[in-house]
């Protein structure tokens, strides 16, 4: 298992109360290798961002176990998980979720700060810097375009030098261009740095660029439906 950056074991998770309550994940079972790149695919409703963030410990299975990194998501508590996923996870969002009242300078260096780290704004410029912000750092979200918005995101994901990053339809609010080179950068990141990518993507074109597809349907990984991409 040391060559695994994330392994799911028989993982069951519903979301919702009473009558509402709906069966998301269905006994899956799938693992990542160190520095692979694989696009989850599948039809809306399938399960595959609820599938993303239970793997970035944003969601607790009902039942199976998730590993990540070589640790066991079920043993940590909340403030353990948090904080294990402040250093070892990086999520970019379709939606950014960037603080409208912080600088783009703010929003990359707050998760280091919230870690106690030191030279936290140093570090952040340098990722801005890399995502070729360098001369956006003291504008606010409404200042900059979608793109430069999800470059902020990314630049925010990285800078803890987490060993896995997750994308969740990083291009969904993006037109063709700009998506393309932010697919460029999340790829030219994960190359560089030895990093393991798992995103989330309706764009088969997007998927195939991964070293892997799985695709999933009502809650299940189909059988033989993972594929090495060519």
């Amino acid at each position: 298992m040391q060559d695994k950056a994330i392994a799911l074991h028989d993982v069951d998770l519903s979301l919702g109360r009473g009558p509402a309550r709906v069966h998301i994940l269905k006994g899956i079972s799938l693992s990542v290798d160190k520095g692979e790149a694989v696009g989850l695919i599948g039809p809306s409703g399938s399960g595959k961002s609820t599938l993303l963030m239970t793997m970035a410990g944003l969601e607790r299975p009902d039942s199976g176990k998730v590993i990540v990194d070589g640790t066991d998501l079920s043993g940590l508590d909340e403030d353990a998980l948090a904080r294990f996923r402040g250093r070892r996870i990086g999520i970019v969002f379709q939606s950014f979720h960037l603080v409208p009242t912080m600088t783009a300078l703010e929003n990359v260096a707050l998760p280091l700060e919230l870690a106690g780290e030191n030279e936290a704004f140093e570090r952040a410029e340098a990722e801005l810097q890399a995502v070729g912000l360098g001369h956006r750092l003291h504008h606010y979200p409404a200042q900059l375009s979608g793109g430069e918005q999800q470059r902020v995101a990314i630049a925010r994901a990285i800078v803890p030098n987490p060993a896995i990053l997750v994308a969740d339809e990083p291009t969904g609010n993006l037109d063709e261009n700009t998506g393309g080179s932010v697919i460029d950068l999340l790829f030219a990141l994960k190359r560089d740095r030895g990093a393991t990518l798992v995103l989330v993507t309706h764009d088969l074109n997007l998927a195939r660029l991964c070293d892997r597809m799985v695709r999933l349907r009502s809650g299940q990984v189909e059988a033989g439906a993972a594929s090495v991409a060519v």
